[in-house]
């Protein structure tokens, strides 16, 4: 017997039925909203503990492509490697779940969800989250919080929680926040470009392109409305689901305790030996300081007497190197490479150092370097992607693609795949820049960044890199993009917010927050919160904080800006207007036209027949401006096309009314009449005559004048009778 719960949340019905389906797993529900079903599902093997201290979470979303009635694309009609979309959701659903799990619990689990019927109305990242919460909170893993992920929107400047997906391309805000009923754990927000209609005279009107950028005040008004939705889903979930819950498996959670003796024994002999070595940890990942120092303590009197493994000996040093790295901020407002907690790390930035890109530019912070490379390419050379709720494949046009090779961070390893933590930081690269590309730009640009030395931060190198590569290929940007990773340290009741983050404060810190945006504001955010939530006045004053170094990043890089020299690979491109009535004179019969042209001047040619805009490109200066002269003689030599006058029959035509029309041309299912008060109406062949009319033209003849009546008028067609009939 199957035990339903219903609620109603930010003006939607969620359905969680449990004991349905699925029910040796651990935990499950179909989780429903709309027309949308979701299987969650979690699974834990708690006879097979890892050695390690850490729990081995796996979190796999899957979208088959039978919830949208489809096949799945190409050769194969099997659903195979997830897609980037799956891979981000499921990234998602790791960092919200994750904290939950308690120290010590190091049982390998799957947390499974799968798309069994889709709505195009319906977040799926958002149901996901919470179908997966569902199954874990009532699971026996002894988990004792619910979480739930709110997405928020803004549209025509009013704050909408958890708004239809249809919805979302009127939005200038696009915030998801994940968390319980008390805390934030995860938030990501990326601007939304828009259109705007800004008067410049009394009758004219011209479109601009408008970033978006959200103040800091905005944004934490918008996370603000986020945890209020939060706290109401939350409290909403624990008490439906309290008797629903199994009972909770006892099972042990490891302690990976050292011997306080030996952390006493390392901190009052070799403090000194481990502040030097968090001195050189500062300059690197990978450091082997605090490795080699460990052997060196390890084979001392006191380890060997004790027979403390190496392993124990290393633990009770990284302890001793955590307390050194967070007291030293704390107490000290000082950091382990001798910076101040507001100070950015040195930054070089160099543009167009190779010769056969389109542009590219070495952005170099510290310890950390990233190379990006832009590449441009016409409008149809975009990457083709299938999304689960459209029928058609879409294009996407604008790609960041983020590469963090073995070698950044000194490791001997080869190259393989992308894995998910690169497709997270494209992700966001692309998110921060996305938003200031011109939105009448039609090319594709595809950002590769390659991450050549890494000490924190990497993401936020590729934002800055590659808003400058933008800038060199001359792709229309409204504004620079920076990005600035923040990390805190709480101990007690004290706090302090850091700026421009190195690795090591990642690793010791409480809290990963990667901000990016223009001097206008934020156009994407990051936050990933180790400690229990984070309170709003503390996140507004890292948010302000984040402002100051990103200003900083900002006028180097307007400085780095003025010194670009652009690439001689850059494609040659020339742009002007047609009439749109005789663009098929440059295209000519079956395309000739446009093929000679091509030919003789060693182009290609975009041409919009709507819009009338051309384009031509070309690697010759001159051949470009040729073409382009050329183009605008054959136009303006051409007689523009007569336009048909549309008339909105509704007002000048009535049912049953009686009129003469003229026969203007034959079909095979009628004729079309021009009409004496404009415009032209349909006489199908069943209304000609009383009798059965097998051919048209045995009837009638282009010219004739016919008696007519009028059997229906809508505002842009008019079905005729003969009135003889």
């Amino acid at each position: 017997m199957s035990t339903v719960c219903e609620f109603e949340l930010s003006g939607r019905q969620e359905i969680f039925e449990f004991d349905k389906v699925a029910k040796q797993a651990n935990g499950s529900v179909l989780a429903k909203c709309g027309k949308a079903v979701v299987l969650a599902t979690v699974v834990s093997e708690f006879d097979n503990p890892v050695s390690e201290d850490f729990t081995p979470l796996t979190v796999q979303y899957v979208e088959k492509t039978y919830a949208a009635a489809k096949l799945p694309g190409g050769f194969f009609k099997r659903e195979s490697k997830p897609s980037e979309l799956e891979t981000l959701t499921s990234r998602i659903i790791d960092r919200s779940l994750r904290p939950l799990f308690p120290k010590g619990y190091v049982y390998p689990t799957t947390i499974t969800v799968m798309v069994l019927s889709a709505d195009k109305d319906i977040d799926l990242q958002t149901l996901a989250l919470n179908a997966a919460s569902a199954a874990l909170y009532t699971s026996n893993l002894p988990i004792k919080k619910s979480v739930a992920g709110v997405r928020v929107a803004k549209i025509d400047g009013e704050y909408i929680v958890n708004p239809d997906i249809s919805t979302m391309e009127n939005s200038t805000l696009d915030l998801y926040v994940a968390g319980s009923k008390d805390e934030l754990l995860m938030i990501e927000m990326k601007a939304i470009s828009s259109e705007e209609m800004l008067e410049v005279d009394i009758e004219a009107f011209t479109k601009v392109h408008k970033t978006n950028e959200m103040t800091e005040d905005e944004l934490v008004v918008a996370i603000e409305i986020a945890q209020n939705a939060l706290k109401e889903a939350n409290s909403a979930y624990e008490a439906g689901f309290q008797n629903i819950c199994k009972e909770i498996k006892e099972v042990e959670l490891v302690e990976f305790t050292i011997s306080k003796d030996l952390i006493s024994y390392v901190e009052n002999n070799y403090l000194n030996d481990v502040k030097d070595a968090v001195k050189k940890l500062a300059k690197s990942e990978r450091a082997t300081e605090l490795k080699d120092l460990a052997k060196k303590i390890s084979i001392d009197e006191y380890c060997t007497s004790n027979e403390f493994p190496f392993e124990n000996v290393y633990e009770a040093v990284s302890i001793v190197k955590k307390d050194v790295v967070r007291t030293m901020i704390v107490n000290e407002n000082l950091r382990a490479d001798g910076r101040g907690l507001r100070d950015v790390r040195p930054i070089s930035i160099e543009t167009n150092i190779l010769p056969s890109a389109h542009s590219s530019c070495l952005f170099t912070r510290g310890e950390t370097q990233a190379l990006v490379v832009a590449t441009l390419a016409g409008p149809k050379d975009g990457q083709m992607f299938e999304s689960l709720t459209e029928k058609s494949t879409s294009m996407e046009n604008f790609m960041v693609h983020y590469n963090f090779p073995g070698f950044s961070v000194g490791e001997a390893k080869p190259m393989f795949g992308v894995g998910r933590r690169e497709l997270g930081h494209g992700n966001l690269g692309k998110r921060a820049l996305e938003a200031t590309i011109d939105k009448d730009y039609s090319e594709t640009v595809r950002l590769v960044s390659e991450i050549l030395e890494s000490n924190g931060s990497s993401s936020m190198a590729t934002v800055c890199g590659g808003s400058l590569a933008l800038k060199a290929a001359g792709v229309p940007v409204s504004a620079l993009v920076a990005g600035v990773a923040m990390g805190m340290v709480v101990e007690g009741d004290k706090h302090c917010v850091l700026t421009d983050i190195m690795g090591l404060e990642d690793h010791d810190g409480d809290m990963d927050f990667k901000v990016a945006g223009t001097k206008d504001g934020i156009t994407a955010l990051q936050m990933d919160i180790k400690l229990g939530g984070i309170e709003l006045d503390v996140l507004k004053e890292a948010l302000l904080q984040a402002k100051e170094g990103r200003e900083h990043i900002l006028t180097l890089m307007e400085e780095a800006s003025k010194d670009i020299v652009p690439s001689e690979a850059l494609p040659l491109i020339e742009q002007f207007s047609r009439d749109p009535s005789k663009i098929m004179v440059v295209i000519g019969k079956a395309g000739a036209t446009i093929k000679e042209i091509i030919e003789k001047f060693s182009v290609s040619i975009d041409l919009d027949r709507d819009s009338g805009n051309v384009k031509v490109a070309g690697e010759s200066k001159q051949s470009v401006l040729d073409a382009c002269e050329h183009i605008k003689t054959i136009s303006n030599n051409a007689p523009a096309k007569k336009q048909f006058e549309k008339v909105n029959f509704e007002t000048v035509y009535s049912v049953d009314e009686i009129l003469e029309g003229t026969v203007e041309r034959i079909v095979d299912f009628g004729a079309f009449m021009k009409l004496p008060k404009g415009g032209e109406g349909l006489l199908h062949i069943s209304k000609i005559s009383k009798e059965r009319v097998k051919n048209v033209q045995d009837v009638l003849s282009v010219g004739d004048k016919v008696e007519l009546k009028v059997l229906k008028v809508s505002r842009d067609r008019i079905e005729l009778a003969s009135a003889n009939i």
